[in-house]
């Protein structure tokens, strides 16, 4: 049981954690002074981290390859969302896409 009462102290406190920095955000987001250029900048970073993100997540399961059908997946459901598509419809266009190729053979 000792295991079990670290893993809920360990995640006990990641989420005050969590929860103090984005209390935090507001009231430090408040006291800096950025140009337009750094806000730009730094809403171009969030985007690219999680572009590369979504990109590692897609092309790779642990240390290989994951195949085509998970990068066309997410490619389906990147330029549904682009179009602005009901979230429904990309999580079940990207999962149907993810199926067919895996169905028809490729990984």
């Amino acid at each position: 049981m000792t295991g079990m009462a670290a893993t809920i102290g360990a995640g006990v406190a990641l989420a005050a954690g969590t929860f103090a920095i984005r209390l935090a955000g507001p009231a430090i987001a408040s006291r800096l002074h950025l140009t337009e250029r750094t806000r730009r900048l730094v809403d171009a970073a969030a985007v690219a981290i999680l572009f590369a993100v979504m990109a590692s997540s897609a092309l790779a399961g642990g240390h290989r390859f994951t195949g085509a059908a998970r990068p066309l997946g997410v490619a389906i459901a990147t330029v549904l969302a682009w179009r602005r598509a009901p979230f429904p419809l990309v999580v079940l266009a990207a999962a149907a896409t993810t199926a067919v190729i895996r169905h028809l053979g490729s990984r």
